[in-house]
């Protein structure tokens, strides 16, 4: 990963220092693991000293919480864009695994680092990362509540289907590569069809 997507991917992280010491977090946890990464590989990586690390993350456990923290707010963000600007239940659902899964798929290790490591974390970072992945969950039931009560999805318990959902779309961050057959937005439109036929469509 180069370091203008380190830009990209948190554009409102500054300096650009944090930025390149996060994006090699990443790479190291994405590699290594989380226990088995050290402020030494990251700082080095990162072509610092481990000195440097700490001007900008207090800890090794601080770098990993701002790197979910972030990778949840951009997820979030998504599923509440679609549903502001569609009401539909049948389309928000279908344009929220689509962007989803197209995010999970475009931003892998990123995903893999923040969906997969998150037992890693302090008990009072995780909840503020499970707090953000209890809102994702909620906007998916309640549009999925809402199109069950319009008689258009077919589900028994919106709270399962939201979950099964999402797990669909995260568990794209632990296969997908470069040398995936299709593209992230190919993805995301396949695994949008696959989903309202789950919830009961018909025609998809």
């Amino acid at each position: 990963m180069s370091m203008s997507l380190s830009a990209e991917l948190w554009p409102d992280v500054q300096p650009e220092t944090a930025r390149r010491l996060m994006l090699a977090g990443v790479e190291a946890f994405a590699q290594r693991g989380y226990h088995a990464t050290t402020t030494r590989d990251i700082a080095g990586a990162a072509g610092m000293s481990p000195a440097a690390l700490y001007v900008h993350f207090p800890s090794k456990a601080a770098l990993l919480f701002a790197i979910s923290r972030y990778g949840h707010e951009q997820t979030l963000a998504l599923v509440e864009n679609v549903v502001a600007k569609e009401s539909d239940p049948v389309e928000r659902i279908r344009l929220i695994v689509e962007d989803f899964v197209a995010w999970h798929a475009r931003r892998h290790t990123v995903a893999r680092v923040v969906q997969y490591e998150l037992q890693a974390l302090p008990e009072q970072e995780f909840e503020v990362v499970a707090a953000l992945r209890r809102r994702i969950e909620r906007i998916v039931r309640e549009v999925i509540a809402e199109g069950a009560e319009a008689g258009v999805f077919t589900v028994s318990d919106p709270h399962v289907a939201a979950r099964a959902v999402l797990s669909l779309g995260v568990d794209v961050a632990r296969w997908y590569s470069e040398r995936a057959r299709q593209t992230p937005a190919a993805l995301g439109k396949e695994y949008g069809g696959l989903v309202l036929r789950m919830l009961g469509v018909s025609g998809q």
